[in-house]
């Protein structure tokens, strides 16, 4: 079944970049939006980016003009390229993906187990 995976959180300094990858793994005929959540410690998930099949991008404002986000359909994969990173930046990122349609079944959304991100001043 559909399950996915990020990589490439870890610690960065201030104003560094960082980039994260999500893929989807199993048998997959397409999926319609992907995008990040993060949570920082004692604060509520919130919506980073998303981006859908058509590669239509949405961002929250305070990652505008900071973070891009892209995708590569035929390896079911989705990347968060962040720049200029600030300490409140720092938080668990989660990798999500929506109207994913396998062989199997199809899912209405799937989430990544996440990956932390520390931004040090």
């Amino acid at each position: 079944h559909a399950q996915l995976v990020e990589s490439g959180g870890g610690l960065v300094q201030a104003a560094g970049p960082l980039r994260l990858s999500c893929k989807a793994s199993g048998s997959i005929f397409s999926i319609d939006a992907m995008g990040w959540h993060r949570q920082a410690p004692g604060k509520l998930r919130e919506l980073v980016a998303t981006i859908t099949s058509g590669v239509i991008t949405n961002y929250a404002d305070s990652v505008k003009g900071r973070f891009t986000i892209s995708r590569d359909n035929a390896a079911n994969t989705v990347y968060l390229k962040m720049n200029s990173l600030k300490p409140e930046d720092t938080a668990v990122y989660y990798c999500y993906a929506e109207s994913i349609a396998t062989p199997v079944r199809d899912y209405a959304e799937r989430w990544g187990r996440g990956t932390l991100v520390t931004v040090s001043t």
